[in-house]
């Protein structure tokens, strides 16, 4: 399983932004939050909280809610995944640079890290529109 910066030198030529992938939850496990923004962002899970209005702060969720909520495995999180969320129990968050369309592709894991794949902003944004998850959009490089 490669890390982020593992896969960088792979897919480092490709036109558009690389993104890194979270599923965080609430101290008390009653909201889940995936969180997608490239794959460089800082981003800060205290900020991230109280941004949220998530009081207790933000913890990464195990692997057993990765694969209950969006049947997936550690290390192949992927806004892809929202399509099993058949009960709206994620949060979307994503940073407002995946939805620019100046860039030419937006590239996730396909629910496996094995492979990546890209889609246009614009194809991103109808995405989770059509499987009922709207974007809160954030912008992590502030």
């Amino acid at each position: 399983m490669f890390t982020v910066e593992e896969m960088m030198p792979h897919v480092s030529h490709l036109p558009g932004i690389v993104t890194k992938n979270l599923l965080v939850r609430d101290k008390k496990k009653k909201g889940l939050w995936l969180v997608t923004a490239p794959h460089d962002a800082q981003i800060s899970l205290a900020a991230l909280a109280r941004h949220l209005g998530v009081s207790g702060g933000l913890r990464l969720a195990d692997e057993e809610v990765l694969f209950s909520k969006l049947g997936v495995t550690q290390g192949c999180v992927t806004p892809l995944a929202l399509i099993n969320d058949k009960d709206n129990a994620v949060h979307c968050v994503v940073d407002s640079q995946l939805l620019d369309n100046a860039n030419e592709r937006v590239y996730f894991h396909p629910m496996v890290n094995c492979a990546t794949m890209g889609i246009s902003p614009t194809d991103f944004a109808k995405f989770l529109s059509a499987i009922g998850h709207p974007p809160i959009v954030l912008s992590f490089g502030e």
